[in-house]
């Protein structure tokens, strides 16, 4: 029977790393990794364990395989400090490690709280995060946003949820966009990837559709068209900088020798 590892990478995480870390109080073995945090982030984690590992940040991908190599097992549930394990799926995670676990990987779905209720509709649920994975056969990532598991083998999906704490408040969600937007278009322009009139003017209004009807933001009443709003102003943000990136490269190529002024 597999042994189970769970890995927390924290900067300045002190007001859920306990809730976190009790979630999964039942595994074999816990890792923080922390990223120089300036509370009391390391102190709460080392009531809970004595694998904490502070270290300078590289990066979400970087942090994530360094805390992976140091477990004892191959087994890793990675966890963000701002997630708990319910107890049903931590029944469901002790099942799939009592036997031999038939896939590399499992994907299991992610439920948010958001100004006060579990959001179970728009773009935000299910969710599914690929979360346990076997580290001999997989390994986190990705460029600057939206860092994966990239497993060698098959996927498998469990039923139960992981709880998310949302943003504390839309001013925080607002600069969490704008940060993640500047990150996908600069993924994007590296990639060749270009802005149109199309993503401009008629995907937000997708994805505005999608979020409120097609997946039921209209069932959480005023919050999920809140929501929506701001899930359509996501995709619409993320265009307008990659266009604003191919506007700067056409000035530049355009005009090489332009300088700017004293």
């Amino acid at each position: 029977m597999p042994k189970l590892s769970v890995t927390v990478i924290t900067r300045n995480e002190s007001a859920n790393i306990a809730d976190a870390l009790r979630s999964v109080a039942w595994a074999d073995e816990l890792i923080v990794v922390d990223a120089e945090s300036s509370d009391d982030t390391v102190a709460l984690a080392r009531q809970f364990t004595d694998r904490v590992v502070v270290r300078p940040w590289p990066g979400y991908i970087g942090q994530k395989n360094f805390a992976a190599s140091l477990a004892a097992n191959d087994w890793i549930l990675s966890l963000d400090a701002d997630e708990r394990v319910t107890p049903p799926l931590g029944d469901e995670l002790r099942r799939v490690m009592a036997g031999a676990p038939a896939h590399a990987a499992y994907r299991m779905p992610r439920v948010t709280r958001y100004l006060g209720r579990w959001i179970r509709t728009t773009d935000w649920y299910p969710d599914y995060q690929l979360r346990l994975y076997d580290r001999r056969r997989a390994e986190w990532s990705g460029r600057y946003v939206h860092e994966a598991v990239s497993v060698r083998g098959t996927v498998g999906r469990l039923s139960a949820e992981i709880e998310h704490v949302g943003f504390k408040d839309i001013a925080e969600h607002l600069a969490t966009i704008d940060r993640y937007t500047t990150f996908a278009a600069r993924q994007m322009h590296e990639t060749g990837r270009r802005a149109t009139w199309l993503h401009l003017a008629i995907y937000p209004r997708l994805a505005f559709v999608r979020n409120f009807l097609l997946k039921g933001g209209f069932r959480d009443g005023e919050l999920g068209l809140v929501l929506s709003k701001l899930n359509s102003h996501y995709v619409f943000l993320k265009y307008a900088k990659l266009w604003e990136l191919q506007r700067v490269q056409g000035l530049k190529t355009a005009m090489p020798n332009l300088e700017p002024e004293p």
